[in-house]
């Protein structure tokens, strides 16, 4: 139906690294025929669209590991533009989180926007966001709900290690550390998600949703770090 309404102008596909075989092999005859059939019809539609899709995922990777169909890679690939994560692009931040600031604060009905702590910048900054834009804005509304009216915005209790950019090391409250593996910080911030979900990883109030990333790109991560996943397997403090 989107495609049908997408005809003689653009239609956006997210996501479509996470695309199963079946839906691979219609989205690779739309893309070829440029024709689609309604559910129950009896007959193909001519769409005139143009097709502008998005993934997260290697998609070069899947192809040569038979995830993802090398034919409809290709058509696909016909015009790719790569978007360097947030981590790779931490100037844009400030202006991210003033963005974030002013329309949820519209959303919540805030009766005035709260002043950033001194910190949070540089809290923000150091973070690596492996969520990218969308856990930011999740981190940002998530500060202002729990805001308290009068006090500024900080990302203290959400974003309790923080990597200075300047000095190298991880500034805890009221302590300094050395600069802890990459590798541990995940392990910690993934445990945590799950303390929080008891163990669940998919679906509304799963890890996946808490952390803003797809629960099965999310499972592939825990298994790779050592993470047991499935409520019977995890156990807090596992």
């Amino acid at each position: 139906g989107r495609f049908e309404r997408a005809d003689k102008g653009t239609i956006f596909l997210d996501e479509t690294g996470e695309l199963p075989p079946q839906a691979q092999v219609r989205l690779l005859h739309v893309l070829q025929r440029k024709e689609i059939e309604r559910v129950g019809g009896t007959r193909s539609i001519h769409v005139d669209i143009r097709v502008i899709s998005a993934t997260p995922r290697k998609l070069q990777e899947m192809v040569g590991s038979w995830q993802f169909r090398e034919d409809l890679w290709f058509r696909l690939n016909v015009f790719p533009i790569m978007i360097p994560p947030l981590r790779q692009r931490k100037d844009d931040i400030p202006s991210l989180v003033h963005h974030f600031i002013h329309r949820k604060s519209m959303e919540l009905k805030l009766k005035e926007r709260p002043k950033l702590a001194s910190d949070a910048i540089d809290r923000l900054t150091a973070y690596d966001w492996p969520g990218n834009v969308r856990e930011l804005e999740n981190t940002i509304e998530r500060a202002l709900i729990q805001h308290r009216a009068g006090g500024p915005l900080s990302f203290e209790a959400l974003l309790p290690l923080a990597v200075s950019r300047h000095s190298g090391v991880v500034q805890g409250p009221g302590r300094d550390e050395s600069l802890d593996p990459l590798k541990d910080v995940t392990v910690r911030h993934i445990r945590n998600a799950l303390e929080k979900t008891k163990g669940k990883i998919s679906g509304p109030g799963g890890a996946a949703q808490f952390l803003d990333i797809n629960p099965s790109t999310l499972r592939k991560r825990m298994k790779k770090l050592g993470i047991p996943y499935g409520r019977q397997s995890w156990r807090p403090g596992s």
